[in-house]
């Protein structure tokens, strides 16, 4: 045990002290060619298909009509599907009950789509062609049923999908096997292992600063090998555990990780965004990683200008040199292409 903690120590401790080098970057504000008609809110998730489609999982309004007059309410989100050029080509699931408060949105190894949405506490998997084909979770009721346990809209800390519900998910992500791991941050602080049909494994963790507990954690991701690496926010490091959710390690020298990812291939890297609260114009950088926790370099800053960013909610990094990067607080989406 007292080897185990000294591992952790040694790997945190490594990376303090050292300023991380710049990487040299172009970006692309503009890449979204978008309707007249419509526009971006806060550009909480952001992924790309096998064919280098752009999801965005936008935090918008919704207008409708009732009684024959137009309406507008202060909510909802919309997922929206771009080329590899930008051009919009479509809106998925518009109006769709389980779309609430966009939290990010991931595409798994058969391209089918899945929305993760903090407000309904639902997860919606769709196939390529924009069907829904699961849902993971379930919507708050309006009032609590009499005498009822965890299903209600605040769900019981420490419950979850094996009591019914997440409470305010994250993020989702899959190890090689199918099996699905899901971030339930903002009550119960843990993640959720279930397998390729939904069915319910495993959880593990609970608040605290303890390794192996959670702050808030923001963003998954999965490697090759299985291991899940943890977007720790408000402990300021990532945690990386083992397929049944052991600690193995924890990277820390990264400031606050917002959102992470883990880009494909036979070298794999890490990337981590350092996002503070959206009121805050400080740090913003995206650190790139090896697996290790070895930092390879920075870029970017806190701002609103081209190469700026603004808590960035999620990264997307199927292509190691080439990044999305969905901002809170300029509405946007950044195209990040990094230079040798």
């Amino acid at each position: 045990m007292n080897h185990f903690y000294l591992s952790l120590a040694l790997l945190s401790a490594s990376h303090l002290g050292a300023q991380a080098p710049e990487i040299r970057f172009d970006s692309t504000t503009a890449l979204l060619k978008l309707p007249a008609n419509l526009h971006l809110g806060e550009a909480a998730g952001v992924a790309t298909n096998s064919k280098g489609n752009v999801f965005v999982y936008t935090r918008t309004g919704e207008d409708g009509t009732m009684g024959g007059s137009r309406f507008f309410t202060h909510g909802g989100s919309r997922l929206l599907e771009f080329d590899p050029t930008g051009k919009y080509l479509r809106e998925i699931g518009a109006g769709l009950y389980g779309f609430l408060f966009a939290q990010s949105v991931r595409v798994d190894a058969q391209d089918n789509i899945w929305t993760v949405d903090r407000g309904s506490n639902v997860i919606v998997k769709f196939d390529p062609a924009g069907h829904v084909l699961t849902t993971l979770g379930r919507k708050p009721e309006s009032v609590n049923p009499a005498g009822s346990s965890g299903r209600g809209g605040r769900g019981v800390p420490g419950q979850g999908i094996a009591g019914d519900n997440f409470n305010r998910p994250t993020d989702i992500a899959w190890d090689a096997a199918g099996n699905i791991f899901v971030t339930d941050a903002y009550t119960n602080a843990r993640v959720v292992k279930l397998d390729k049909a939904g069915r319910f494994l495993k959880t593990w963790g609970s608040k605290g600063s303890e390794p192996g507990q959670f702050d808030m954690p923001n963003s998954l991701a999965v490697d090759a090998q299985g291991n899940v690496y943890v977007a720790d926010l408000g402990n300021k490091r990532i945690q990386v555990f083992d397929n049944e959710g052991n600690v193995k390690a924890q990277i820390t020298g990264v400031g606050a990780p917002w959102a992470i990812c883990i880009s494909p291939g036979t070298h794999q890297y890490l990337y981590s965004s350092n996002s503070n609260p959206p009121d805050s114009l400080e740090n913003g950088e995206i650190y790139k990683l090896e697996l290790s926790g070895k930092i390879l370099g920075q870029f970017g800053t806190a701002g609103k200008l081209t190469k700026e960013f603004g808590t960035v909610n999620e990264l997307d990094c199927r292509n190691p040199n080439v990044l999305f990067a969905g901002e809170l607080t300029n509405w946007r989406v950044q195209k990040l292409t990094l230079r040798p």
